[in-house]
């Protein structure tokens, strides 16, 4: 039996970690990617190691969006856009007024956010549409709300929510969802307060069982937050 198969892009940390490392311990087999090599070589640890592919590199880039096709092997079921830039790539600091916000700046963070999983889905939507399968892009609360010196961030997750559920419209044998994860205790999380105790924000893991539970009850498409849906343990969606 042919398994489900899932592409989590940046899957080296955080909640795309926490997601890869339990698709994979149901079954599924994961795609999965990042920058970072040797961080990404931590995934054999885990404990459904053996059903995942690790592709190292950036979605930005052409020739890793065809390995990533490559390696799906012809059926996709899930597809994930976790992998995402925080903020600006210059100065000291992420936060940034959008009169500071420089060329350089909108092009990184538009290209990671919006771009590429523009044309990392539409590379990949022969495979997803011929599964029935689902598109999911990891959201923030920031692509609705209006934060400053979030703008350019905030307003790339609002693109990212909106080619998303457009590819759904455009695409009725896909389902698509925005999902905003809520805070979380994260590497990324941190850099947008350096120097600050985030230890009161939940862990990536605790947000993945609502990932799962969405998953499991396949709501129309649309923009959802994690905490819509009562968290589901591994062994509820497999029937153990």
């Amino acid at each position: 039996m042919t398994k489900e198969t899932a592409l989590v892009s940046g899957g080296s940390a955080g909640l795309g970690r926490a997601l890869v490392a339990a698709l994979s311990e149901q079954g599924w087999h994961v795609v999965t990617d990042g920058r970072d090599p040797a961080r990404l070589d931590t995934l054999r640890e885990l404990p459904g190691a053996d059903h995942i592919t690790a592709v190292p590199g950036d979605v930005t880039d052409a020739d890793h969006r065809d390995a990533l096709l490559a390696a799906v092997d012809g059926r996709l079921d899930l597809l994930v856009h976790n992998a995402s830039a925080l903020g600006p790539a210059s100065g000291d600091t992420r936060h940034r007024l959008l009169v500071d916000v420089t060329p350089d700046d909108l092009q990184y963070v538009w290209r990671h956010n919006v771009g590429a999983p523009l044309i990392l889905t539409s590379l990949l939507l022969p495979v997803l549409t011929g599964s029935r399968g689902v598109l999911l892009s990891i959201s923030s609360d920031a692509a609705v709300e209006h934060y400053a010196g979030w703008g350019l961030y905030s307003a790339s997750k609002a693109g990212l929510d909106h080619i998303t559920l457009t590819f759904a419209a455009e695409n009725p044998e896909i389902t698509a969802y925005a999902v905003d994860p809520g805070d979380m205790r994260t590497q990324m999380h941190q850099d947008w307060f350096p120097g600050e105790d985030i230890s009161d924000r939940p862990l990536p893991e605790t947000v993945v069982p609502h990932l799962l539970a969405l998953l499991g009850s396949r709501p129309p498409s649309g923009r959802y937050r994690a905490a819509d849906f009562p968290a589901l343990r591994v062994a509820e969606r497999t029937g153990a």
